[in-house]
């Protein structure tokens, strides 16, 4: 199941033209949370350069640095610290984590999902779903409604809190293109959170989602960073 992380998607902080980013630099910017390698060329390059010390800088806080190098992002998750004798964690945990309401699980799966079937197409790098497209996907495994319009404001509600999360990107229409519908890139990101594992039981997943939307009690937990 899935959990929002505080520091899913803060932009990455600008160190100027001219002046190469420091280890403080890199580790605060990780604090507020995800750099990718599109949105700050310097800085990310600055932090493939000093990534040991990045780690060993953070481990000392019980922080761990995921950096993927191909896909071009890097954030900081909480170490699986032992726990003491009655069972509570030794350490407070410096990156929160809440449990997301079950649409917007379900909507995170969903893209996973179509994510990885995208990837298996050898195509394009970058998955853009408009927001029609991503009604479709979720729109199959939620109740039925008769009120068209509100179900669809339910949805772009979710659509927005992943946006908020980091794992979608608002794209601006082209110029030109008045009226078109609002696209989404789907951010890579989301493999990091959403695993391999979690997706080979997709389908076992899928029905229990169905009968818990049958259900009185519509919240989900997630996986583990």
């Amino acid at each position: 199941m899935i959990e929002e992380q505080s520091a899913a998607d803060a932009p990455a902080a600008s160190s100027g033209p001219t002046s190469q980013p420091d280890l403080s630099a890199l580790a605060i910017t990780l604090l507020k949370g995800v750099i990718y390698r599109e949105g700050d060329e310097q800085m990310w390059g600055s932090l493939l350069n000093l990534q040991a010390r990045v780690r060993d800088y953070v481990a000392v806080v019980g922080l761990d640095l995921v950096l993927d190098e191909a896909e071009g992002y890097a954030f900081l998750k909480s170490r699986a610290e032992p726990a003491d004798a009655e069972g509570t964690p030794r350490f407070p945990r410096l990156i929160a984590r809440r449990p997301l309401a079950f649409p917007v699980s379900l909507l995170l799966a969903l893209l996973r999902k179509k994510l990885a079937e995208f990837d298996a197409g050898g195509g394009d790098t970058r998955l853009v779903l408009t927001r029609d497209e991503i009604v479709e996907l979720v729109r199959v495994f939620l109740p039925d409604s008769s009120n068209e319009a509100r179900l669809i404001d339910q949805i772009e509600s979710h659509v927005n809190k992943v946006v908020d999360l980091g794992f979608l990107r608002r794209l601006k229409p082209a110029s030109g293109s008045t009226g078109a519908p609002a696209a989404f890139e789907v951010r890579r990101i989301l493999k990091a959170f959403v695993d391999a594992q979690w997706l080979a039981d997709f389908d076992a997943r899928l029905s229990a989602y169905r009968a818990q939307l049958a259900g009185s009690d519509p919240t989900a937990g997630a996986t583990d960073e």
